[in-house]
């Protein structure tokens, strides 16, 4: 069953018009020096520039509305879904306000628009056997139906909001069993909701495949354990999580709506693709894997479907230019790398691909579609890599490549799918710089500056103190001069976090910014730091203890890899401890060395004469790593023996640092 789309228009100049006559009617905007907590309206400079962005893109271009619609069989029939403890775990009526047409002046039109073709969500019907479930999470659950049972592709996030997919397709098509899931890479918004789709018995008993290309194990748990508590905070300003759902807050993610917030999971895989492609035949569907490792993620592999002519294309090209180094902090992603495999991509399956599908996005139809928008994909990543080497070896810093290169040549520049919603030219080509120069620009006068609080309160007082500057600054924003207000608004609140008005200001300054971005996660850091820098930090709900899977997932030389980048040097320092770890479950041994306010250790070894060595099984480790068990009750009761020293692992665990997820970002650092 296909639903006849509502009616939709272009954005029209007339109504961006109409807001901007009405701000100028009120004068130059709102006063800073009366700023309330906000959030506040859009100001004539943001009304404005939302209404030159009208003219440069091709708003009246539908087939993205066209194809977001098509194959449609249902909405969403439980668009607030729980988990069992009752928190939301996603919530898609709350995006019921992006049902207009006309952008808000508080949102840029461009993202406004990728916003609402993002809310498009339900069960579609790709191509005959193929299947998508849009909108229940960040990213896209797709089924292809075998000759006995179904295939899933990347099952969401979370357990919950899978299930739910799930239950949606069954409602719609015959019940039959999975059969396989296949994880097309290692970002855990493609594989945490494993278990809202199949059990671990049904894969041990061998009635379920779990497939994932070479190295996605490591891949998936490593990538955020030793940086994992940064990244969760800058992930929260990333993804706008603590923003309200709103047109003067969170509108989108540019991959999709936002992240579930449900029980993650994971099923380690029965299959791992190997050979850089190779052909397999699961419940009578043949499937040709595609590995593109260093892509998008470093373990990643795309499908195609001869039976089908359907190429699923994982997250290697997507409806926006994606990140080369994504806010919330990673490894620098390989353009050229990237480029290449999309190269061959369309080498291979141009000519036989008649459906390209993504795990985000909807999908493209016509062979001459496809093969542009995979030749585009590939120019835009090779233009990024190649033009910043060039400006690189001509001297140029980072932000001066980021101020020249500032738009994709024409007419890439002018696809909806090359445009800056998720990544950005922007931070991609410092992405660029820094994967081959590092993040030093060569200048000696950056070699060794001073820390940001001590900076700021310099400046501040040769610029004539907070008060001067702060004229200044207000004098700036009435101008519209936004960029300029929040970087010197940053020094101001850096050297007088106490300043309400520098704070207010800094605040206003990057609200407009984030109104005038057509980058989504831009939008949701600049809102973020504007709603903190006037509520404060918010402790984010408490999401239980961590993820039993992905714990149980940690080998034990990351769990003593956390270990190290916990231990406190100065209350480590001038102490000596030598540790064996024997773990006879998994038959292996371990040699700890604390020396030198460094935490160290090898494999298959034992110190001769150790302070102490202790005895346990993996699972032992699991719980007191993931909080559920405290190293002095498992040592009672007979889970942990400790021979030698019997207070060393009590003093061991007294040098560590207890992280939390709500440190300062845009206020400094508590001392």
């Amino acid at each position: 069953m296909k639903t006849n789309p509502p009616a939709r228009r272009a954005p029209r100049l007339a109504a961006l018009a109409a807001a901007l006559s009405l701000c100028a009617c009120a004068g130059p905007g709102i006063k800073p020096e009366a700023l309330n907590a906000g959030p506040l309206p859009a100001e004539p400079a943001t009304v404005q520039s939302q209404q030159d962005w009208l003219g440069r893109l091709p708003f009246a271009d539908r087939q993205d509305f066209e194809d977001a619609e098509r194959g449609r069989i249902a909405g969403l029939e439980q668009p607030q879904i729980r988990s069992a403890d009752g928190r939301v775990a996603w919530d898609a009526q709350a995006y019921a306000f992006e049902s207009g047409d006309e952008a808000p002046a508080t949102v840029n039109p461009s993202l406004w628009r990728q916003a609402r073709l993002n809310n498009v969500s339900g069960l579609f019907k790709v191509t005959e056997r193929v299947y998508q479930i849009r909108g229940l999470d960040l990213a896209n659950m797709t089924i292809v139906e075998g000759d006995n049972g179904i295939i899933v592709i990347d099952p969401l996030l979370s357990a919950e909001t899978a299930r739910a997919g799930l239950d949606l397709y069954y409602r719609h098509r015959p019940a039959r069993p999975v059969s396989a899931v296949v994880y097309t890479h290692s970002h855990i918004d493609h594989f945490g909701g494993v278990r809202g789709v199949i059990s671990e018995d049904d894969v041990k008993a061998g009635r379920v495949q779990v497939i994932a290309p070479s190295g996605f194990m490591e891949e998936a748990i490593s990538e955020n354990v030793l940086a994992g508590t940064a990244m969760s905070r800058r992930a929260q300003y990333m993804y706008g999580a603590l923003l309200p759902k709103g047109a003067t807050g969170q509108v989108d993610a540019g991959l999709g709506k936002g992240l579930s917030r449900g029980t993650v999971t994971l099923i380690a895989p029965s299959l791992l693709i190997e050979k850089p492609v190779e052909t397999r035949r699961i419940d009578g569907v043949d499937i040709e894997f595609q590995l593109t490792p260093g892509t998008e993620a470093p373990a990643e592999m795309n499908l195609y479907f001869p039976q089908m002519r359907t190429l699923c294309i994982a997250e290697n090209a997507v409806r926006t230019q994606h990140n080369l180094l994504t806010l919330r902090g990673a490894k620098v992603r390989d353009a050229k790398q990237w480029s290449y495999y999309l190269d061959e991509t369309l080498a291979r399956y141009g000519a036989r691909s008649d459906v390209l599908l993504g795990q985000h996005h909807w999908p493209t139809w016509g062979r001459e579609r496809i093969n542009r928008l995979l030749a585009d994909q590939r120019d835009m990543y090779a233009y990024l890599n190649d033009q910043t080497l060039r400006l690189m070896n001509q001297g140029y810093t980072p932000m001066e490549i980021a101020e020249r290169l500032h738009k994709l040549p024409e007419p890439l520049a002018s696809q909806w799918y090359a445009r800056d919603y998720y990544g950005s030219i922007s931070h991609n080509v410092r992405a660029v710089y820094q994967r081959y120069l590092g993040f030093y620009d060569g200048n000696p006068a950056n070699l060794n500056p001073l820390p940001p609080v001590e900076t700021a309160r310099r400046t501040i007082a040769w610029m004539g103190g907070a008060d001067a500057v702060l004229a200044k600054a207000r004098e700036a924003y009435r101008q519209g001069d936004y960029r300029w207000v929040a970087q010197i608004g940053n020094q101001l609140v850096f050297a007088e976090p106490e300043n309400q008005a520098a704070r207010q200001l800094q605040a206003a300054a990057l609200e407009q910014l984030g109104y005038q971005s057509e980058n989504s996660t831009w939008r949701n850091a600049y809102l973020s730091g504007a709603q903190e820098l006037r509520k404060g930090v918010a402790v984010p709900p408490t999401q239980g203890a961590a993820s039993a899977d992905l714990v149980k997932a940690l080998t034990v030389p990351m769990f003593f890899d956390f270990l190290s980048v916990r231990l406190n040097a100065d209350k480590a320092g001038g102490k000596a401890m030598r540790i064996n770890w024997v773990f006879p479950d998994l038959d292996q041994r371990y040699a700890m060395t604390l020396n030198n306010s460094a935490l160290t250790y090898r494999a298959d070894a034992a110190h001769a004469a150790p302070t102490a060595t202790i005895t346990l099984r993996k699972p032992v480790l699991n719980a007191v790593f993931s909080g559920r068990t405290k190293p002095g009750d498992a040592i009672r009761s007979g889970q942990m023996q400790v021979t030698g020293d019997q207070q060393a692992l009590a003093a061991l665990f007294g040098m560590l640092d207890s992280f939390t997820p709500s440190f300062n970002i845009v206020t400094p650092a508590a001392r």
